[in-house]
């Protein structure tokens, strides 16, 4: 009986020890806040770079500077010269403008110089930076075999052809 009494007694302990005192109390959510984003006026190289863009597809032409075709200076000429920036037409004549910048400086609307010729080192080809994050750099050019297509300095084919990168706008 003492036996029983004191399973009870013990059983009732429990019953009472695991029960909390403290009242629930529920939480509602926070409500979210929305950031309102002050939208930046978009830069001179960021409307260069649209323009640019707008003819990505296009396929390649010699000495083209229109959508039935371009090559790659027509594109960086037409795309500046929408924009009231004037740049001379040439790939070559490009490159004698604004001034050099290293790699790790580059930004959106940089322009990227190459030599695509096993022959010789002269400037033969032009691209227009469109991204450069993290050391990744994305261009814009025209080539005679895809037409206006965006590329990256990484792949081995322009990291190769890659002679200079420079600026004409800030």
């Amino acid at each position: 009986m003492i036996k029983k009494l004191l399973s009870l007694l013990f059983f009732f302990s429990l019953l009472y020890s695991c029960g909390s005192s403290q009242k629930i109390v529920r939480q509602t959510p926070k409500k979210k806040t929305i950031k309102k984003t002050v939208s930046k006026k978009p830069s001179l190289a960021d409307k260069v770079v649209w323009t640019a863009v707008s003819y990505k597809g296009i396929p390649y032409r010699y000495g083209g500077m229109n959508k039935n075709g371009m090559d790659c200076s027509g594109l960086i000429y037409v795309s500046f010269k929408k924009r009231n920036i004037n740049l001379p037409r040439t790939s070559r004549l490009m490159y004698a403008e604004g001034f050099s910048i290293p790699l790790n400086k580059i930004k959106r609307g940089d322009l990227l110089f190459f030599n695509t010729s096993r022959r010789g080192r002269n400037v033969n080809h032009v691209g227009l930076v469109t991204s450069a994050k993290r050391g990744s750099i994305q261009f814009i050019h025209s080539t005679s075999s895809k037409g206006v297509l965006v590329s990256y300095l990484r792949e081995n084919y322009w990291k190769r052809a890659f002679i200079k990168a420079k600026r004409v706008i800030d």
